[in-house]
């Protein structure tokens, strides 16, 4: 058996570096890590990647630390099981999360990495994931709602090398496309993908012919330095040293389970910070578990955290040693292997609104509210009057939470540099028509500063065909923070060409369409910030005027009654404010809407829908004690346990 030769890694050397030089270098790795994007977006075919953006990249040091980009430390771990060798020219490839430390989290993201050569030396790597918008399986899509298994999530690649030493291995292309049901796009986005990273490479060979090595090597060291320093005193000033402890849910898995409880506590010792998951629930049978390593979570505490307190700081690995996290196997932020991951965004979505929440309890002034929650799809596929396929895959937005710094934004995405596909773009290339595409009124949570309305979109379909939806937040409410109401919840409604009406659940595959059907999707809205009643009257004014409040939302959900023209009536409104305060009481830190169980109770009059029932628990994935998990998390990263 031929000796596998290991790359020589370069050493980082100890050596200063001027400040100016260290903003140079700066500056150019974030340019670079905005090329590789640009890079992507004007290659790939799909419109997920190509006008979404649903793409992540980033630039690392030699040790596979990211320096720049959005998704964090992964390629230590997988590089530990590998061993076909690394050389320059190389590119790898895979989907497997289960095979690559969860840093993607399910088979449609296609992960790609290129290791970066100088002087015979590795000195990092260049990666990036994007969404496939199928990946095979049994459905258009790749995530059906049903499945139990990853095994009916599409086509699952172990890492390997899709190109060696730059010859593309095309039998094992080959071997990948011909799982797909629209290979052209899928090898036209794998190649704008290797392209984006391709760019980077060359960026950072670049910076190295101009600096040196050294001080390239020295600098990445000064980065990733600087953001731990700075994490320090977000630590300080963001995380409880009492322990704090908040909850929410994921309203069902698509197979009439529910709800499923996401649970987190915080606290800090000195300059470090505990997140333990213990409590959350076992992880599902449907697709909603989100598989979550220890490294991206910590990507996601550091995003929360910096671009709350301070977007000005770099974002990359070099806070990671800081943050200790507690995630019990088989839980549904650990789901063991071969657990169905489909729709995992949900869990991804209500991570950040469970974070959220831990948070505010120890700067209230400095957090936010809960936003939509989720990540919704449309998905609908079929063949055209000439025999053609066709597949169309939309990611939509809803409303982002009230915030300290204003209102929440209406019908945006979680995800900040994700973008909608434009209406021109779906009407073009597929047998769709855009019937509106408005604001939901009223579904924005009051508050001094309002949560943000979610959107109402209605695809009217032209061909016979399928369609899925996937989304959340039907049952449960966006939460409020410090005196706002919840948001308004989703809803699916499917209007037939003949007038007939079907209420649609969150999560469904395979709804036959005829030409002439549309589907009105509405999603849901965020939590209102701060209390409500004490909103500018003008700003309500306004917002009435814009159709993001009704007259009669003014009046029941900000205290403001409104004369015929418009304009607030101040003396009744004074007296009607009044009146809501003694009614309500003092200003509670977070408002949930009714309790769960009178939610579960009243969820077939109020949504024309089922409710979900208790899951059991899978017999073949038991969930491990979350203080066995706390006693291994302090092993191995040398925390003293407290006295």
């Amino acid at each position: 058996m031929a000796t596998i030769e290991k790359p020589r890694i370069a050493e980082i050397p100890d050596a200063d570096v001027d400040p100016v030089t260290v903003d140079i270098i700066e500056g150019a790795l974030k340019s670079a890590r905005y090329e590789m994007d640009a890079v992507l977006f004007r290659s790939a075919m799909s419109p997920v990647i190509r006008e979404q953006h649903d793409e992540f990249p980033m630039i690392t040091d030699p040790h596979g630390r990211m320096v720049v980009g959005q998704f964090g430390a992964y390629i230590n771990e997988m590089m530990e099981e590998w061993d076909s060798g690394i050389y320059p020219g190389d590119v790898i490839l895979t989907s497997d999360p289960f095979k690559c430390s969860a840093s993607i989290s399910h088979t449609n993201d296609w992960l790609v990495l290129v290791p970066i050569f100088y002087e015979d030396e590795l000195i990092g790597w260049s990666s990036q994931f994007g969404h496939q918008m199928d990946c095979g399986g049994p459905l258009p899509g790749s995530l059906p709602t049903a499945a139990t298994t990853i095994f009916e999530e599409g086509i699952i690649i172990p890492p390997l090398k899709i190109v060696e030493r730059g010859e593309v291995q095309q039998p094992v292309l080959d071997l990948i496309l011909n799982n797909m049901r629209l290979p052209e796009v899928n090898r036209a986005d794998l190649f704008a993908i290797i392209a984006g990273c391709r760019a980077g490479e060359k960026r950072v060979m670049e910076l190295c012919d101009r600096f040196g090595k050294n001080v390239y090597l020295a600098t990445l060291q000064k980065l990733l330095d600087r953001t731990y320093e700075a994490m320090k005193v977000l630590i300080h000033a963001a995380i409880p040293e009492q322990p704090e402890t908040f909850e929410d849910y994921i309203d069902d898995d698509g197979l009439g389970n529910g709800p499923f409880k996401m649970k987190l506590t915080i606290w800090r010792e000195g300059d470090h910070a505990f997140f333990d998951w213990s409590g959350t629930d076992p992880q599902s049978l449907g697709p909603i578990n989100f598989y979550l390593s220890e490294g991206m979570f910590k990507m996601f505490i550091g995003v929360y955290l910096i671009m709350v307190n301070d977007p000005q700081i770099l974002f990359n690995d070099g806070f990671y040693p800081l943050l200790h996290v507690v995630m019990p196997e088989g839980s549904m932020l650990r789901p063991r292997f071969p657990a169905a991951l489909g729709c995992r965004t949900h869990a991804l979505a209500r991570l950040f609104d469970v974070l959220g929440g831990a948070l505010t309890k120890q700067a209230p002034e400095l957090n936010t509210a809960s936003g939509y929650g989720t990540s919704p799809y449309m998905l609908y596929s079929g063949w055209d009057e000439n025999g053609e396929f066709f597949y169309s895959m939309e990611i939509l937005y809803g409303g982002i939470p009230g915030r300290p710094v204003g209102d929440g934004m209406d019908g945006h995405s979680w995800w900040p540099l994700f973008e909608n596909i434009p209406t021109e773009y779906l009407e073009s290339y597929y047998p769709l028509r855009i019937d509106g595409y408005t604001t939901v009124t009223d579904s924005g949570g009051p508050g001094f500063h309002r949560g943000g309305n979610g959107v109402e979109k209605r695809y009217v379909y032209l061909e016979p065909g399928q369609v899925s939806v996937h989304d959340d937040r039907w049952l449960t409410r966006p939460w409020a923070a410090l005196g706002g109401l919840p948001g308004g919840r989703s809803s699916k409604l499917l209007v037939r060409a003949d007038g007939t009406e079907e209420i649609l659940p969150s999560k469904i595959d395979q709804v036959e369409v005829q030409p002439g059907d549309m589907l009105i999707h509405r999603t849901a809205g965020g939590g209102g910030w701060k209390d409500r009643l004490d909103r500018p009257v003008e700003v309500v004014e306004r917002d009435v005027s814009f159709g993001l409040v009704s007259r009669e939302f003014a009046k029941e959900g900000y205290g403001v009654v409104l004369n015929d023209d418009g304009t607030a009536d101040l003396e009744a409104t004074e007296r009607e404010r009044e009146r809501q305060r003694e009614k309500r009481g003092p200003v509670q830190p977070f408002d949930f809407g009714p309790p769960l169980e009178e939610v579960l109770a009243n969820c077939r009059s109020e949504t024309g829908l089922e409710p979900p029932v208790p899951a059991t628990p899978l017999r073949w994935s038991p969930l491990e004690p979350g203080d066995m998990a706390l006693e291994r998390v302090r092993a191995g990263d040398g925390i003293p346990a407290p006295e």
